[in-house]
Formats: C-alpha cells, sequence, structure tokens
C-alpha cells in the first residue's frame, strides 16, 4: 500500500508540472491569416454597391477607408504564439519529469532507506525491551508523577539531567532523592556538584549546608574542604580561606588530582587579598591602632567615615567589583539596610545582574540579607 500510494503521488505531481510543456503555442485568434481575404471581399462588395447605386460615393469612401485601415492591420500583426515551451524538448522534458524524477527517487529510497522496516509507533516504542535512552527517562518521569515519593526514580533521573543540560530538574531530582532515601554522602555529593555548575563555582548557602553535611558523613572528604575553603573567601576571610587549603593540601597525598587546583586557588585568593588591600577605604595598620582606644561611638563613626570614603571613590571607579562587595557588607555591619540595597544596585548598574560579577553580587547580597525587591527589574 505504501508503495501504490508513494508512485500515485510522484506520478500526479510530475504530471502537473509537465503538462504546461505538452501545450503547443496557439495562434490568436485575434489575428488569423484569413482575416485579410475578409477584408478584400468586403471592398469589392462596396465597389460593386457603389456602380449599382446602393451607396453614395462619400459614403463608399468612409467604408474603404476603415476596411483598408483594418486591412494594414491584418496584414501586420504576425501570428502570435503561447511563450510556453513546445516541440521535441518539452516532450523530452516531460518525459523525463514524469518517469526518470520518480523512478529515480524510488531507487534512492530501496538504497538508502528502510522500506522493509515495519511501522513502530509511540506505543510500541514505549513497550520495546530495548527503548532508546529518551523513552526510559520518559518512563521513569511518568511513573514519578504517579508516585513522587519514589526516591529511587529521582536518584536514577538526577545524573542524567545533569548531562543532558537540565540543571534545575537536576537539582529538584536531587533534593527529592534525599527527601525519600535519606542522608547519604554521594546523594549530598551529586546534589552540590549540580548547585556550583549553576551558580557557575559559586557556593550559595544551599551548597554550604550541603558540603557541610557531607563532612558530618565522611569526615575529611576533600572535595568539601575545597569548596568550604572556596566560600570563606567569597565572604572576604581570605587568611581562614588560605589557611584552609594549605590544611588540605598538608593532609593530602603530593600526587592527588585536587592538589594542581588547590595550588591555583591559594594562589588568586593571595592576588585577590593584595588587589583588595590597595583598594580605597581599607583601614591601614595605624588605623586599626588608632581605632582600639576609641569609645564605640567614635569607632562606629571613624568605621562610617571610611566606608563613606570607599562609596565616593566607587562613584569614580564604579568597575572595583571587591570594592561593590566590600561596601554592601559594610552597610550591613553597618545596620544601614537602606544603603546596602542601594550599593547592590550601583553594583549591578556597572556589573549587569545577567553578568558573572552581576550574580556573585546578587548571590551575597541574598547571603547577606540585603532586599533584592525591585533590584534586578
Amino acid at each position: 500500500m505504501f508503495w501504490i500510494l508513494a508512485i500515485s503521488i510522484a506520478l500526479v505531481a510530475a504530471l502537473l508540472i509537465a503538462s504546461p510543456l505538452l501545450r503547443r503555442g496557439e495562434e490568436d485568434v485575434a489575428a488569423r491569416p484569413n482575416d485579410a481575404e475578409v477584408y478584400r471581399d468586403q471592398l469589392s462588395e462596396i465597389e460593386s454597391d457603389e456602380k449599382s447605386g446602393l451607396i453614395d460615393g462619400e459614403s463608399a469612401g468612409q467604408a474603404r477607408a476603415e476596411i483598408a485601415r483594418r486591412l494594414i492591420a491584418a496584414s501586420q500583426d504576425a501570428p502570435r504564439k503561447s511563450s510556453l515551451l513546445g516541440g521535441r524538448q518539452a516532450v523530452m522534458l516531460a518525459v523525463f519529469l514524469c518517469l526518470v524524477v520518480p523512478a529515480g527517487a524510488m531507487a534512492l529510497y530501496s538504497h538508502a532507506g528502510r522500506p522493509d522496516e515495519p511501522d513502530y509507533p509511540l506505543r510500541a516504542r514505549f513497550e520495546s525491551p530495548q527503548p532508546d535512552s529518551n523513552i526510559l527517562i520518559r518512563r521513569v518521569e511518568l511513573r514519578l508523577e504517579e508516585h513522587p515519593e519514589d526516591g529511587r526514580g529521582w536518584e536514577i533521573l538526577a545524573p542524567v539531567y545533569l548531562k543532558r543540560g537540565q540543571i534545575a530538574e537536576s537539582v529538584n531530582a536531587w533534593r527529592n532523592a534525599i527527601k525519600y532515601l535519606g542522608a547519604d554522602a554521594r546523594r549530598y555529593g551529586g546534589l552540590v556538584e549540580t548547585l556550583v555548575v549553576s551558580s557557575k563555582g559559586r557556593v550559595d548557602a544551599e551548597a554550604r549546608d550541603a558540603f557541610t553535611k557531607i563532612l558530618e558523613l565522611v569526615p575529611g572528604d576533600p572535595r568539601a574542604r575545597f569548596y568550604l575553603a572556596l566560600a570563606e573567601a567569597q565572604d572576604g576571610k581570605a587568611d581562614a580561606a588560605i589557611a584552609a587549603l594549605e590544611a588540605l593540601k598538608k593532609d593530602s597525598d603530593p600526587a592527588a588530582p585536587w592538589i594542581e587546583v588547590t595550588d591555583a586557588q591559594i594562589a588568586r585568593i593571595r592576588a585577590e587579598k593584595e588587589q583588595a588591600a590597595k583598594a580605597p577605604g581599607n583601614p591601614d595598620e595605624d588605623d586599626v591602632a588608632a581605632a582600639a582606644d576609641m569609645s564605640d561611638e567614635d569607632r562606629t563613626q571613624m568605621i562610617r567615615t571610611m566606608v563613606e570614603s570607599l562609596d565616593a571613590r566607587l562613584a569614580d571607579d564604579p568597575k572595583n567589583f571587591e570594592g561593590w562587595k566590600r561596601l554592601m557588607r559594610s552597610y550591613v555591619m553597618l545596620q544601614d539596610p537602606v544603603k546596602a540595597t542601594e550599593a547592590l544596585k550601583r553594583g549591578l548598574a556597572a556589573f549587569p545582574a545577567d553578568s558573572d560579577n552581576g550574580k556573585a553580587l546578587i548571590s551575597d547580597a541574598k547571603e547577606l540579607g540585603i532586599s533584592l525587591e525591585g533590584v534586578t527589574e
């Protein structure tokens, strides 16, 4: 049935395309070759009527002039033909379209296609003993729609979603796996891996809690120690972060695969620390010594003065990313949420919310408890 239907459709389509080629041009009926003979006969009749007195000379002259005009026009008009192809070439092209093209298409399909393949509807694919990966995933998803408490199903889907780039779905799957199957270092490891990927390498509050749980379950876990050290660096605690990474190196085999990346992070954090020390608004040793002898009120005023200095300098140098992070944290420490939110807005003006630095500022603001209402609109 398939072949009969396919051949019929191909032939009908070819005939529709080729039929104009088989039509020869037709002469224009308005200018047939025998028109001139008719006009000549009319001239003879006028001459005969004039001699017999049926019409006068003036009328005969007018009639001769009109017929003569028509005779000249008929003599000058060449027979008009259709612009469509005709003749032997057109017939050959029509035969090619009607026979060769359909036959060639069928020959190509019989060689490269699978004409012997049976129908394979969606239901049959679901019931196949060897379905493809998409069907398997959909099977699990359908089951979880009916039985969302199936933790094993969520645990199966979570890494699959991550490989397919479905980050949000992977995070949700890991959360459900932990919820229904219980705390497990491997499950928490899968969750934090996905969380870190989703935040482009940053360790947010949920990831930090998960790494802490991993250390409770597996004391000394190198991955958890590494990322918790990075979290310290994100909080501006460079010395604590470096100390934690140095301790990780000390407790690890020198040939461990994470040694190289640990060294790279230590170098990066030290470089950022040096850069931050040169940034505007940072107190030097004299400032710290002077603050030790101050009253609480004077000390707060001194800090506020330095923060305001940093704020003013950032107005002139808005591309100082670390400065915006420090300014937000300073205003939170001074219990000034309005200015902390304003600092976030100004920081996002320099680093758009969809950029890596902008996302980092928003993440820090969330951890500091800064309101995001109306900030990212």
